[in-house]
């Protein structure tokens, strides 16, 4: 199953024509919500209705049309140094506990547009992105999949110089300019992704600027994978229906290059996963 948000409304995608769409709230009668926010607290029930949903008044979709698919999340988590590669290029030992900060939802946008440059040096980082569909606390990691609703794709874009004006560090500050937290194009299951022939443990995902690819790897290589994080997050705090992890960025952010590499006014941002889809991104002078 994949879901997404045209233009604030929940939409189920046709599974033999991704570009079309049957709106959820006229389709069940009005027994689920227009809000693409509400259905995470209804995730069971939505589930067992979609998958008898009659697609016959489905209509075409435009990526342009598309906002991020949790577009108010109760909590919004993100992980950091969570690739041995990406910590290596940080000058970071690899952490033996998730390394956790929060963006803030003022900064999620979609998956197309443009993003205004902030004033310091703009960096790029891919992150497959986690929804919760069933809170809780004290997951068990082998019960962490059955918390999660689906998958989609990040950004975690990031100010540097916001990011270490001070002492520690302010990496929710830094990261949470408004669209520097992009989301989509839509929220796929991980039973469709398996359907497809593809394991929600291990996907490939990048971004280029430009047409040039800068960072390429695979979910697998994540230190603390989904079902990892869902567990240690839930061993403190109450994970809620909608609640949207970024799960970690592998190596390749420009702040690792050498000479460093930022983002500049008219630079493309393009982003891709295998099986969830593609973010792309024009960047506009602050």
């Amino acid at each position: 199953m994949r879901i997404a948000n045209k233009a604030g409304r929940l939409v189920l995608l046709d599974p033999d024509d991704a570009s079309r769409a049957v709106d959820v709230e006229q389709a069940s009668d009005g027994r689920f919500p227009a809000d693409p926010q509400a259905v995470y607290a209804q995730w069971a029930e939505f589930r067992d209705w979609a998958a008898t949903a009659s697609f016959a008044t489905a209509r075409p979709v435009a990526d342009e049309e598309l906002d991020a698919v949790a577009p108010r999340p109760p909590q919004i988590f993100a992980i950091g140094l969570n690739y041995s590669d990406h910590a290596a290029e940080s000058g970071f030992a690899l952490p033996t506990e998730p390394v956790v900060f929060t963006k803030y939802t003022s900064s999620l946008t979609g998956p197309r547009g443009d993003i205004r440059l902030s004033p310091g040096n703009v960096d790029w980082e891919v992150e497959l992105v986690a929804v919760i569909g069933t809170g809780g606390r004290d997951v068990d990691e082998a019960d962490g999949w059955a918390h999660v609703a689906g998958l989609s794709l990040g950004q975690d874009i990031s100010d540097r110089v916001t990011q270490f004006a001070a002492p520690p560090a302010q990496f929710g500050l830094g990261k949470s300019y408004p669209g520097f937290s992009p989301v989509g194009p839509s929220l796929v299951t991980p039973d469709e992704l398996r359907g497809a022939g593809l394991d929600p443990d291990d996907l490939e995902l990048g971004c280029l600027v430009n047409g040039e690819s800068v960072q390429k790897g695979r979910t697998g290589d994540m230190v603390f994978s989904v079902p990892a994080l869902v567990a240690k997050l839930s061993a403190i705090v109450t994970l809620l229906p909608g609640d949207v992890i970024f799960t970690g960025t592998p190596s390749g952010v420009g702040v690792g290059m050498t000479p460093p590499r930022f983002l500049r006014a008219g630079d493309e941002l393009v982003t891709w996963c295998t099986g969830i889809g593609e973010l792309r991104h024009r960047f506009v002078a602050a």
